[in-house]
């Protein structure tokens, strides 16, 4: 690492730690050379994750469209926001341990009803019900159906 202050590579680390919530190491070093201090901040690089949509439109993953469709799922139910925050941390976790740089929606979604079906049912029938486009009651009842017989 070169001196912000002579230029010199001659650089060592005297100190590590954490930052911003583990997301990013806190590095103090000194120079060899002139002997002043610096901080320097090490954050991992990740790569860019692409959403294709149904209608193959593109777009950025965007974490906070997974959580308004879990909390409006979850609206009403004995379900936490400390619950739907895990939630949203494993999906999301789960999402970028794919290592893809494009992954279809329908892959995000079945992720989310899965993880919503362990934590609370009407909350996964709910989401499910948007997700999957019922058309009528029949396919709303083929899912509670599903749900009931997973319970026996």
């Amino acid at each position: 690492m070169k001196c912000p202050f002579c230029g010199k590579d001659e650089t060592r680390v005297i100190d590590s730690r954490p930052a911003d919530e583990n997301t990013s190491i806190r590095r103090r070093r000194v120079c060899d050379s002139c002997a002043k201090r610096f901080t320097t901040y090490e954050k991992v690089e990740t790569i860019p994750l692409i959403i294709i949509k149904k209608d193959n439109v593109r777009e950025p993953f965007n974490r906070s469209k997974i959580e308004d469709g879990v909390l409006r799922a979850c609206h009403k139910r004995p379900v936490s926001a400390e619950q739907i925050t895990r939630l949203v941390d494993e999906i999301e976790t789960a999402v970028f341990n794919m290592e893809q740089k494009e992954i279809p929606s329908h892959v995000i979604g079945e992720l989310v009803m899965s993880k919503l079906k362990e934590l609370d049912q009407v909350a996964y029938v709910r989401f499910a019900s948007v997700y999957r486009e019922f058309k009528d009651v029949e396919t709303f009842m083929e899912e509670l159906k599903k749900v009931l017989n997973q319970e026996e």
